[in-house]
């Protein structure tokens, strides 16, 4: 713990009280002896606080900081900040923290007032918004008495370093709700069954809400009691997130890149494939394929998938899909379920990449999740005021039109496509992944 001191501004503004004082002595000699008075008087209190606050035994400040070893990025992640004053009088403090450079933040102070022997604790949040190492340097406390003419500075070097991992609270949230019967209220959406799997799980008695279709006639006369056929989703089904690292997956949305938000869900969605008990697995690429995870659902796969998604880096280079059909045809064996985060700017993008997309649908369930431009939607919906408005306005809307014609392209090739937008691009892939389950396509 290193300490220092400063003196305070109050220090400057009574001497210079004094000194005018002095100034004005010299046309009254009342102002002289009143300033002679107060540089007496002025002394002994910079003696008093001097005492106070530097005094050996209760003249301490302990402090620390309690954060996550792990962050969740794109997430409002929790830091505490624990105060504990050993000064048997009433203190002022005010305490900085040397937050990591990512963040670009200088001037995060608080302001407190702590009695005797007190101990406060305040928290604060901090939202990374790209994935690495975050290094949190030392902790200041400036500490004065209630004269404050002088500030002690007690430094902290509790540096430490943290890793800013894919969005793990998402995980939390979106994979509670998956399991939960209020999905409706958050945006999921569970989703009638038009038939079964040949998967049969058992025979149970009937409750209301079961499908009669369902009736087990001879379980029924034999019990007596009206029975019915259970059937469960087909299990171990691979459920591949292929996670495109082009160029056109840098574009900013509130200050993550979409690649940011594709590798966010793409843990969500394979944490709740292993809980649906399907096997989820992890292929990213760009002008060739880097990291690919075998689907699997055994102990340490979500460790895989998050250590796999926490490495991922970009070229900026222009995504490779031929390549991308030719990694597929090797790595897997069996059909999938292939959750393709991209994105296309224009039609003719994606007419491009349709050959090999088409490919790998016929060995394997592909969906092309791309996103909508938020910018465009914004500048739809602003009022035209000008000529010049109505032009933007109407090259928006046919942008926009040229989106919405590619999930209908995809939908003519027998592809699945799915149009969203980052912030609900987890709920989205969630409800469409869902659906493909209760209409038995997985």
């Amino acid at each position: 713990m290193l300490k220092a001191v400063f003196i305070h501004g109050r220090f400057y503004g009574v001497l210079i009280g004094v000194i005018l004082l002095f100034v004005l002595g010299v046309f009254d000699r009342i102002f002289f002896f009143a300033g002679v008075l107060f540089l007496l008087t002025f002394m002994i209190l910079i003696a008093f606080d001097a005492w106070l606050i530097f005094r050996s035994k209760s003249a301490r400040i302990e402090a620390s900081r309690e954060v996550a070893n792990h962050l969740s990025n794109g997430d409002e992640n929790r830091v505490t900040i624990t105060i504990q004053s050993q000064y048997h009088f009433p203190i002022r403090v005010e305490v900085i923290d040397e937050l990591p450079v990512q963040f670009q933040s200088r001037n995060l102070k608080w302001k407190l007032n702590i009695t005797t022997d007190e101990r406060k604790q305040f928290f604060y949040h901090v939202r990374p918004v790209e994935r690495g190492e975050y290094a949190f340097g030392a902790l200041h406390v400036y500490v004065s008495s209630p004269l404050s003419l002088f500030v002690r500075r007690f430094s902290f070097a509790i540096g430490q370093q943290v890793k800013v991992y894919p969005s793990y609270l998402q995980l939390r949230k979106f994979a509670f709700l998956a399991f939960d019967k209020r999905l409706q209220l958050q945006g999921l959406k569970r989703m009638r069954k038009l038939g079964h799997t040949n998967e049969f799980e058992q025979i149970k008695e009937y409750v209301a809400g079961d499908d009669t279709r369902t009736l087990n006639w001879k379980a029924t006369a034999r019990t007596g009691r009206v029975m019915v056929n259970q059937f469960r989703d087909e299990r171990a089904q691979p459920v591949y997130c292929v996670i495109d690292k082009g160029r056109l997956m840098q574009m900013p949305f509130r200050k993550m890149t979409l690649l940011d938000y594709a590798i966010n869900t793409s843990l969500v969605m394979s944490y709740i494939a292993i809980r649906k008990e399907d096997n989820a697995g992890i292929l990213t690429f760009a002008e060739r394929v880097d990291d690919f995870v075998a689907a699997g659902r055994r102990n340490n796969q979500m460790y895989r998938i998050s250590e796999t998604l926490y490495n991922q880096e970009t070229a900026f280079l222009e995504a490779d899909y031929e390549r991308l059909y030719v990694s597929v045809s090797r790595y897997l064996t069996h059909r999938s379920l292939l959750l393709l985060f991209t994105n296309f700017e224009s039609l003719n993008g994606l007419k491009r990449q349709i050959p090999y997309l088409r490919k790998m649908a016929e060995k394997h369930i592909v969906v092309v999740i791309f996103f909508q431009n938020t910018e465009l939607r914004t500048l739809i919906d602003e009022p035209a005021d000008s000529v010049r408005r109505i032009y933007q306005q109407t090259i928006a809307e046919k942008m926009q039109a040229e989106k919405e014609g590619m999930v209908t392209l995809l939908r003519q090739w027998g592809l699945f496509g799915l149009l969203t937008t980052p912030e609900e691009l987890t709920v989205d892939t969630i409800n469409q992944y869902l659906e493909l389950k209760a209409r038995g396509v997985v």
